[in-house]
């Protein structure tokens, strides 16, 4: 098995004032993609919240917690193009504390990142639609994969592209906080939101699902789960 260069996964949920996801996404797709993987980031995928309006979903991956510190300096701290830009994307943002940093729940579990993301300038929105489920574990994570696996997975009717849990290692780069609870989030893409729809649908209508799994699930969770509808943007390498 290839060794994944990217473990370290941060899900970050904006936010924004209202009217203003369209400005941060051409900003960010225009400016922040490329001038971020020049310091060792790689940013993973930028969705609109199908959901939410007004909320801006986007993943970025590093190879190590200190890397990460060291690759968040140099963009936040020490680079010239956030200090540039900073004022134009603050001016969009109302609250950007939602972030959870992640690690692949198993040793096969991670996001193929080989892809290519289309190139800067390009406009055109694909058709498919991502799907990203968060569940609050009540028990010991490695024991939630578990059950995930054995119990959950086989009864989505889906493939998930990536399964994550709470990376548990303090986050020393205080200047952008996450959020320290235990979490286990799936993802999984679609190619276009009828064929989501469809999914979800299936998963509503089956009695294995709805009388045995969900129960079980609630019993393993200390709080309700969290499911995000996501359109990728024009130049999320995840599409």
């Amino acid at each position: 098995m290839m060794e994944n260069p990217w473990p370290v996964v941060e899900l970050r949920q904006y936010t924004l004032r209202p009217g203003t996801r369209d400005v941060m996404i051409e900003l960010f797709d225009r400016e922040l993609v490329e001038t971020q993987e020049e310091v060792g980031i790689r940013v993973v995928a930028q969705f609109r919240d199908e959901s939410n309006p007004d909320r801006f979903v986007w993943m970025r991956a590093f190879p190590d917690i200190p890397a990460r510190t060291a690759s968040l300096t140099a963009f936040y701290v020490d680079g010239a193009v956030w200090r540039e830009h900073a004022p134009a994307a603050r001016a969009t943002m109302l609250d950007t504390d939602n972030a959870l940093l992640l690690r692949p729940a198993t040793a096969d579990s991670a996001f193929d990142l080989s892809g290519q993301r289309p190139p800067a300038g390009a406009h055109e929105l694909p058709k498919s639609r991502a799907l990203a489920t968060i569940y609050y574990p009540g028990c010991a994570p490695e024991d939630f994969t578990e059950f995930f696996d054995r119990r959950v997975r086989p009864a989505l009717g889906v493939t998930p592209i990536g399964c994550y849990r709470t990376d548990p290692t303090p986050n020393d780069f205080t200047r952008l906080p996450v959020r320290t609870e235990t979490v286990f989030a799936w993802f999984a893409l679609f190619p276009d939101a009828d064929a989501r729809a469809a999914a979800l649908d299936a998963l509503e209508e089956s009695r294995e699902w709805t009388e045995r799994i969900l129960p079980e699930l609630r019993e393993r969770s200390c709080a309700p789960a969290e499911q995000l509808l996501l359109a990728p943007t024009a130049r999320s390498l995840l599409r």
